[in-house]
């Protein structure tokens, strides 16, 4: 192994290992994806690449989606600062709506700045928001055929949710989120993209993340996304993640990273993942399971199995 790290962004794309390649995890091929364009640009030498590029695609995609559907579709409903009896309203905002679809939000935070352009929600043909908070400050937001947003969920502008979703009360997308087609969420969610039939139904965390076709977090399974160590520094101080594979020790460019979810990867109830680990298709995890960082998969199965080796250490904190 190499001793002294290397930087990911200084590597060729024929030096990308391929542990850290976009087709490792995801196969477009086999399980196409609307947003799959994000995974293939020019600038995107290896799977890390696509977690700082969401946002800019997301805004990207929105604001081209919704100027098209409003310039070439005489079908559509548009609302100006205007939301349903009951519901609260701050500063301006623009609602667009296809036939069939259903707004009655909880509340809405438009732009309260004079001079700022406002964000738009967009909802598709039958998709419906009832009770919801929604949050248009920070970026537009698009909800796709079919897709039900129950009351007590948190949206948050930019955010991209495709069609055929359930979206649970509880769940919180914190902006930068793409979300496929039939999908079902109720945990929070942040600068993450969910593939087709992502199934993340309970309480979880999934932040900094790339999770792929048909994968799924038991109850209360979790993905941090700062090491605990790290978040005692200052925001400017924290040192970039390092990953080690059998060859080299790469390092990753900053010091947030969650996990790379391949496709049908699994993880059991109430287990966690360090930050920056990466599950290769196929992958199983079984519950109350510590994933430290690193590669696993693909068609593995990791346990956690206490009574036999021990899961506890106690060490002095210096």
């Amino acid at each position: 192994m190499t001793n002294e790290p290397i930087p990911i962004d200084a590597l060729k794309p024929e030096e990308v290992p391929d542990c850290l390649k976009v087709e490792t995890y995801f196969d477009f091929q086999t399980y196409p994806f609307a947003h799959q364009a994000l995974f293939t640009g020019p600038d995107i030498t290896c799977v890390l690449n696509v977690i700082p590029a969401i946002s800019g695609y997301a805004k990207g995609w929105l604001a081209n989606t919704i100027a098209q559907n409003l310039s070439s579709r005489d079908d559509l409903e548009v609302r100006t600062d205007t939301v349903g009896a009951g519901a609260q309203a701050w500063g301006r905002f623009r609602v667009v709506l296809e036939e069939g679809a259903i707004f009655e939000p909880g509340s809405v935070m438009g732009i309260t700045k004079p001079d700022a352009e406002p964000h738009t929600i967009y909802l598709a043909a039958g998709a419906s928001v009832l009770g919801t908070d929604i949050y248009l400050d920070g970026g537009d937001i698009y909800i796709g055929e079919g897709t039900t947003v129950e009351p007590g969920v948190g949206l948050k502008g930019a955010t991209i949710i495709g069609a055929d979703n359930e979206i649970r009360q509880g769940s919180y997308f914190r902006g930068d989120v793409i979300v496929g087609d039939g999908g079902t969420f109720r945990g929070e969610l942040k600068n993450v993209v969910m593939m087709n039939k992502a199934n993340f139904p309970h309480p979880s965390y999934v932040g900094d993340s790339l999770c792929g076709y048909a994968t799924h977090f038991g109850n209360q399974a979790t993905a941090a996304n700062l090491g605990i160590f790290e978040g005692l520094r200052e925001s400017s101080e924290r040192r970039p993640l390092i990953i080690r594979t059998e060859e080299a020790a790469y390092v990753l460019g900053g010091p947030k990273l969650g996990v790379i979810l391949g496709d049908w990867s699994q993880v059991g109830c109430n287990s966690v993942a360090d930050p920056g680990t990466f599950l290769a298709p196929h992958t199983i995890v079984y519950s109350l399971t510590r994933l430290d960082k690193g590669f696993y998969g693909p068609d593995e199965v990791v346990k956690n199995k206490p009574m036999a080796h021990g899961v506890i250490e106690r060490a002095a904190l210096t």
